[in-house]
């Protein structure tokens, strides 16, 4: 069955509003075997949205709204879909009732416009809203398939999880279902990585194999299509398989696990603490490791050295090596992660310094420029990097680094 999502809201347009309800939609449909083939955004205006909506359904089976069900002049979704189908609104008088208890249990006195919320297409099949008062609608005509579901994402993702999927289900059955399995790799750009599954890739059918940029890294993305999700995921196991002989080495976690996940468990695991010393980052390494529950077992503490006078007085920098190399150099990074380790008395230091940007850089050290040291108590290992896209990116792209290495260390150790 093919199926086209169309978001409504001149809030969607404008940039106002991420659109995060069509990457649910898409995510979900998908692993429910539907195949979603288009996407599309309206803002409130009739004429263009009946448009995008008739042009919806002369090419797709099911066309899937969200957003446009409120009680305001602009909320038109479910009238415009009222006017395609040529059925008449009135109230519904479940939804009414809804409607009368939601408002009753919050003392409020609701006002004529909320009746446009529960006020429905004659014939459709409603979904009701546990979530918030507006009912979502299915229209069905000539096997044509039209649901409206709202807008906000928390009222979308019940309803959708709550009605539509078991309405899906008991319409259609689910023929076969889509998985995908997502490997992380940090240390290796895209076109390195490419090339060394490139023949991977050309040989794709089912599964199918992609590479996709993210700020911590690139991503490598196996698709298959089965009948049922264990079928799948024995097809995916094969792939992933071929693809972690050639690049294992730069894969760190699969799935939604994040590399702060990733490092937190090894330290744990190897009883192991950690301490860091950070310049360009501003304590962001810090967070990113305490954004974890339980990570006072892991990290000792951090000291965010900005200046050259704080990196002598708490790190005990070289005044020196800071004169002669600078404050960005893999020198200094080394020493920041030894005395940081030494300071706090933790197992590993790590020490970062750069130029985050867009201003300070020299075309001997130009912005991007990062080194970071990770210390142990019997070796050091120091890596410069340089790194693009601007001063937030180059501030995560560093941390990412920073963990990789910890991450790394902690291996080979």
């Amino acid at each position: 069955m093919i199926v086209e999502i169309v978001t409504t809201g001149s809030e969607l347009l404008l940039g106002q509003v991420i659109n995060t309800n069509v990457a649910y939609m898409s995510a979900r449909l998908n692993e429910l075997g539907f195949d979603v083939v288009y996407q599309t955004t309206v803002g409130d205006n009739h004429d263009r949205m009946k448009a995008v909506l008739e042009h919806a359904l002369s090419r797709a089976d099911i066309v899937i709204t969200s957003g446009g069900l409120g009680p305001t002049q602009g909320d038109i979704t479910k009238e415009v879909s009222a006017e395609i189908f040529g059925r008449k609104l009135k109230i519904h008088a479940e939804s009414k009732r809804r409607m009368d208890e939601h408002f009753a249990q919050r003392h409020v006195v609701w006002t004529e416009n909320n009746l446009r919320q529960v006020t429905l297409p004659e014939g459709a099949e409603v979904f009701l809203n546990y979530n918030g008062i507006a009912s979502g609608v299915v229209l069905e005509n000539n096997g044509k398939y039209l649901i409206n579901l709202p807008g906000p994402p928390s009222e979308m993702k019940d309803m959708f999880e709550r009605s539509l999927k078991p309405f899906l289900q008991r319409k259609f059955g689910f023929k076969h279902v889509i998985v995908s399995k997502v490997l992380n790799t940090c240390g290796i750009g895209e076109s390195l990585l490419e090339t060394k599954i490139k023949d991977l890739i050309l040989a794709q059918s089912n599964p199918t194999l992609a590479l996709l940029i993210r700020p911590e890294g690139v991503i490598i993305r196996i698709t298959a299509k089965a009948s049922t999700h264990s079928e799948a995921e024995k097809m995916i196991e094969v792939v992933e398989a071929q693809v972690k002989a050639r690049v294992g080495e730069y894969i760190y976690a699969v799935d939604d696990e994040n590399m702060e996940e990733v490092v937190a468990k090894l330290l744990k695991d190897n009883c192991l603490t950690v301490a860091c010393a950070e310049s360009c980052t501003g304590g962001m390494l810090a967070s990113r490791l305490t954004s974890i529950s339980g990570s006072s077992m892991y990290i000792k503490g951090s000291i965010v050295t900005y200046s050259n006078e704080a990196k002598m007085k708490f790190l005990d920098v070289d005044k020196e090596i800071l004169d002669t190399k600078g404050a960005v150099s893999p020198e200094v990074a080394k020493q920041m992660a030894e005395g940081v380790r030494k300071v706090v008395g933790s197992d590993i230091g790590v020490g970062i310094t750069g130029i985050a940007g867009p201003t300070g850089g020299t075309d001997k050290k130009p912005v991007g420029l990062v080194y970071i040291a990770v210390a142990g108590k019997d070796n050091i290992v120091v890596k410069e990097n340089i790194f693009s896209g601007d001063r937030a990116r180059v501030r995560y792209r560093s941390t990412q680094q920073a963990l990789e290495m910890i991450r790394q260390y902690i291996k080979n150790k």
